[in-house]
């Protein structure tokens, strides 16, 4: 998979290069390259914001940068272009699923009040969110949508099983996790995962799923 990012703020995706994320980046599992959208602007000062049409606060990003980013990155529209906007499509499980699917994948990301309509009637695929709340940029929506879609990528994780039985693979919140030691501050690990038998193990975890589920999530029943 390769996913390009274009930004007004590359620096940020400096933090990709850490954990398991950052060492499938460097084992070249997958690709993410990052484009800087003021490289691309025509201003003289490379500025790539102007006030809004109708008057109102702050300022919105102008079309001619963005849309000849995109150009230039994708030329034959050969990338699906996810547009990180609080309008968008809700990003859950199933959906980073279908993401992870997909061989080539463009992330933009706005700043300031948003971009420039035309640009998502010209450009853009999808609208993409990963919450109901506004942040001041796009790019730690599209770090967020990175990571998780990264984890279903063969040999990211090291184990495909890592995702198997996780929060939201089989519609139920995940069960509790305990290591050693096998008591912390009086509170101990419960005898189930210490007896060996798996089958009964297999039958706590989904018991504790279904409770945590019905009491943190109800609505995912």
């Amino acid at each position: 998979m390769k996913i390009e990012v274009l930004t007004l703020f590359p620096e940020i995706y400096d933090t990709l290069n850490v954990s398991v994320i950052g060492r499938a980046l460097k084992n070249g599992v997958f690709e993410v390259e990052v484009h800087n959208i003021r490289d691309y602007s025509s201003d003289k000062h490379k500025r790539c914001d102007d006030y809004p049409y109708g008057g109102g606060a702050g300022m919105v990003m102008t079309p001619q940068p963005l849309h000849d980013a995109i150009m230039a990155v994708d030329p034959d529209r050969k990338f699906l272009r996810i547009y990180l906007s609080p309008k968008g499509k809700k990003l859950e499980q199933s959906v980073v699923t279908e993401l992870a699917s997909v061989e080539n994948i463009m992330l933009i990301n706005g700043s300031y009040e948003g971009i420039d309509q035309r640009i998502i009637d010209l450009d853009v695929d999808m609208e993409l969110s990963i919450g109901d709340y506004v942040l001041t940029s796009g790019d730690l929506a599209s770090l967020v949508v990175i990571n998780a879609v990264a984890r279903y990528i063969p040999d990211v994780l090291g184990s495909e099983a890592s995702t198997d039985e996780e929060s939201f693979s089989q519609g139920y919140l995940e069960y509790p996790h305990y290591t050693r030691p096998p008591e912390f501050m009086g509170l101990s690990v419960p005898p189930v995962l210490l007896s060996g038998n798996h089958a009964e193990i297999a039958k706590w975890r989904k018991n504790q799923s279904e409770i945590i589920t019905k009491e943190k999530r109800p609505d995912l029943l």
